[in-house]
């Protein structure tokens, strides 16, 4: 699927999303045909009637849906601190070549943008937290950001959402913490005086930091210093218009920070004894489900228990500092291959069973200009080659399928659109056949 917009109408098709002005022109040329050939005649009536029929079987009336900025349930972020990675037009032929739709960058840069038009890539872009004090400030600015990195790109680069700003509360600069809800406001206010709120989602990514504890999960809360001055007020907005609370979380920082006491086939979703949550008798075989409930919980403390938890961050390093023992190519393989397994499944967790886990991995490359440790540069599926890191069912760059896997809004491209349009032509003929067989 893709991006999902109300009062819109569209069909997918192959995988690929035809708007409402594509198909009105293909009905409006074909009724002018049908209005030429067979004016003046009764059965130009009965003809017509019988067009109508067929091509109401192939394509229903589709019901309008709330935008959602996250559509299936694997996607992955797409991290540029690095000097030595594809250039942007090559990455989203990579991610095209491995069908991942749902990408996360952590800025608005026009480079990415534009390459990523005409790709059907669903993009949500970054306003970084540099930016949220003048944001808040002034709601000018605000619209004058949305108009110069969201509206100009639309809808050829399908910009699904917009995160404002990354692990802000819970973070060292209070000044931040008090300027987030004032920018989420007015970048949303931007988007709402543009029309754009049936296709934009605002949202932004917490990490573990916000929580007080979250052992076992359903003892999660926020911290108090977090909780009524900052926290509460920006998810009662959040649930006003619709967004999910999205959390960074990691198994192999979790793991890392106690490795005495957390099994590791626990954190890489192998075979394990799992825990057991006594309050809600439940049972959890992955650390990564016990993370998600851990946030369902502290939401349902907070009341919002209805709201959606999305993973924008996750990921196991290939590689660290002897400190960092778990940090290897193994374990990364591990991690990454079961939690796409467990993704492919579209199952939620056992706190929330109807609610299917959503994530974002971490990340495409390695990025070699991050600091800190060295697992902050080692965390990529991919080498700066475009060859993949380890095997978790991908394949590397293919330079020469780079036209074959672009879709334009001009030409509608290499997939999905021959075969409509020969489905097109074949009810067309179908009805002809039917007017010509009765006269």
């Amino acid at each position: 699927m893709a991006c999902q917009r109300k009062k819109k109408h569209c069909i997918e098709f192959e995988g690929f999303l035809f708007e409402g002005s594509l198909l009105l022109d293909l009905c409006q040329s074909l009724n002018l045909f049908l209005l030429v050939f067979f004016s003046g005649t009764m059965k130009s009536f009965w003809f017509f009637a019988q067009f109508v029929l067929v091509f109401l079987v192939f394509f229903p009336p589709i019901a309008s849906v709330a935008v959602e900025a996250f559509t299936g349930a694997y996607g992955i972020n797409y991290g540029r601190i690095a000097d030595n990675i594809p250039s942007p037009d090559k990455v989203a032929t990579l991610l095209r070549a491995a069908k991942i739709k749902n990408v996360r960058i952590y800025d608005a840069d026009h480079s990415v943008l534009k390459a990523f038009s005409g790709t059907g890539l669903e993009l949500v872009v970054g306003l970084p937290n540099g930016y949220l004090k003048d944001m808040s400030a002034n709601e000018d600015h605000a619209m004058d950001w949305v108009k110069e990195n969201v509206q100009a790109f639309l809808p050829d680069t399908h910009i699904c959402g917009i995160a404002v700003g990354n692990e802000v509360l819970g973070g060292v600069d209070y000044e931040l913490w008090a300027a987030l809800l004032g920018a989420v406001k007015n970048i949303y206010n931007a988007i709402k005086k543009l029309g754009l709120t049936d296709v934009v989602q605002i949202t932004t990514a917490h990490s573990q930091a916000v929580f007080a504890n979250s052992y076992p999960p359903s003892s999660c809360i926020f911290k108090d210093n977090i909780k009524q001055q900052y926290m509460k007020p920006l998810l009662e907005f959040f649930s006003e218009i619709g967004s999910p609370f999205c959390l960074n979380a990691y198994p192999f920082l979790a793991y890392m920070s106690d490795p005495e006491n957390i099994d590791i086939n626990y954190a890489l979703f192998q075979k394990t004894q799992g825990i057991y949550d006594p309050k809600t008798d439940l049972h959890y075989d992955n650390m990564l489900d016990a993370q998600i409930d851990a946030a369902y919980a502290a939401l349902e403390d907070a009341g919002f228990k209805k709201m959606e938890v999305i993973i924008t961050e996750t990921g196991w390093a290939s590689r660290g500092d002897d400190s960092e023992a778990a940090a290897t190519v193994n374990n990364a393989r591990t991690y990454n291959y079961n939690l796409r397994k467990r993704l492919a499944k579209k199952k939620g967790t056992p706190m929330r069973p109807k609610f299917v886990v959503k994530a974002y991995i971490f990340a495409i490359f390695n990025e070699d200009l991050k600091p800190g440790p060295t697992s902050e540069r080692n965390f990529g599926l991919f080498k700066p080659d475009g060859t993949i890191a380890y095997d978790i069912g991908y394949r590397g760059l293919v330079t020469s399928s780079a036209d074959s896997l672009r879709l334009s809004s001009k030409d509608i491209g290499a997939q999905g659109w021959p075969r409509l349009q020969f489905l097109i032509l074949s009810i067309s003929s179908a009805a002809l056949l039917l007017f010509l067989g009765n006269d």
